[in-house]
């Protein structure tokens, strides 16, 4: 290879003697210019240090191929396994994708929909904070740029919300657990972050006022996003102090009850469906890794790649829709009851 570095397209053009509306061509498509072409622009592409910045060749374009994924924490891996899915979609689909997470932070969701907007996406999946993001902030964002909220729904904001349900996520959950032993209290944190959590908290209420049982809730302290630790010590807690009225506990998201299972292992208590065990302990999620914890955890799942799907599919259709659906459109998918040996 040649020492030789271009810095732009006119002078590559230049110097393997072809014009630059024929290399941009190339780039964008390779078998769109003559076989004898293409062969010259790969020689000179052997020979010389230098690729083209594509996202700059985006720029001139009315539509990017460019496709933004947002979420509010990545290190979480219910939004990990989201977002490796939605990732994986847009290549497929011969989009390329940017990742980004809020980090649980607003000025931090803010300042990666900044980021996101000066690469001119064709359009955006965003997963928000909730309770945590700038409503006006979110906003003026989707004003500007296509966008398809999924796992936290923000009415008004965005074209189109793909996501569970997480009303049926726990009146199935409830109505299992009533049926097969005591009612089930609800072990949730007391300020919970999300639209999902809250969500959760009616339907666990009126799921057991319609069961004829009394609706109770054992709420913790914590804030951020360290969910398995903040179960643990509200566990403990709770154990110490005799907090939990049933010996079956509903918890508002696997992550707590991971939290909530190490503690009662370290109080010496059995977790489990079968006789001779202290407790029953559920959760909702299927958390990639609730059927890895002792004993595996019951749980009500998302199905990703449905959820994934079809965020893409609808951003796709608000992208040949220049951006603008005629009203917002909403599509919510029903959870599945995973039964395992923990409840």
């Amino acid at each position: 290879m040649s020492q030789t570095k271009f810095s732009n397209m006119e002078t590559f053009a230049a110097a393997c003697g072809i014009s630059r509306p024929t290399i941009s061509k190339y780039f964008n498509d390779p078998d769109s210019v003559r076989e004898s072409t293409r062969q010259r622009i790969e020689a000179a592409l052997d020979q010389y240090d230098y690729r083209p910045n594509i996202f700059a060749i985006d720029q001139n374009r009315r539509k990017t191929k460019n496709v933004g994924i947002v979420v509010p924490y990545l290190a979480d891996p219910v939004f990990g396994e989201i977002a490796r899915n939605l990732e994986r979609r847009c290549i497929e689909a011969g989009y390329r994708a940017t990742l980004l997470s809020a980090h649980g932070e607003q000025q931090l969701e803010i300042e990666a929909l900044d980021r996101l907007k000066a690469l001119r996406p064709a359009g955006v999946l965003l997963a928000p904070l909730g309770r945590q993001s700038n409503i006006d902030a979110l906003a003026a964002f989707c004003d500007e740029v296509p966008t398809v909220l999924f796992d936290r729904n923000i009415p008004n904001i965005g074209e189109a919300f793909v996501g569970s349900d997480n009303e049926s996520f726990v009146s199935q959950s409830v109505e299992y657990l009533v049926r097969t032993g005591e009612p089930p209290c609800f072990f949730e944190m007391t300020n919970p972050m999300n639209p999902n959590s809250i969500a959760r908290r009616r339907s666990y209420k009126t799921s057991m006022e319609a069961l004829g049982h009394t609706p109770v809730s054992v709420q913790i302290d914590g804030e951020g996003w360290n969910l398995e630790e903040i179960g643990y010590k509200g566990a403990m807690k709770a154990l110490e102090s005799r907090a939990f009225p049933s010996n079956t506990v509903l918890c508002s998201n696997d992550r707590l009850a991971i939290g909530l299972l190490t503690a009662c292992y370290e109080k010496g208590l059995r977790i489990g469906r079968y006789s001779g065990c202290a407790m029953r302990v559920a959760g909702h999620d299927d958390h990639p890794f609730s059927r890895y914890t002792s004993p595996p955890l019951t749980t009500v799942g998302h199905d990703y790649d449905v959820v994934s799907d079809c965020g893409l599919e609808r951003l796709f259709e608000l992208i040949d829709h220049d951006g603008q659906f005629e009203s917002r459109n909403e599509t919510v998918f029903p959870s599945k009851l995973v039964l395992r040996e923990s409840a």
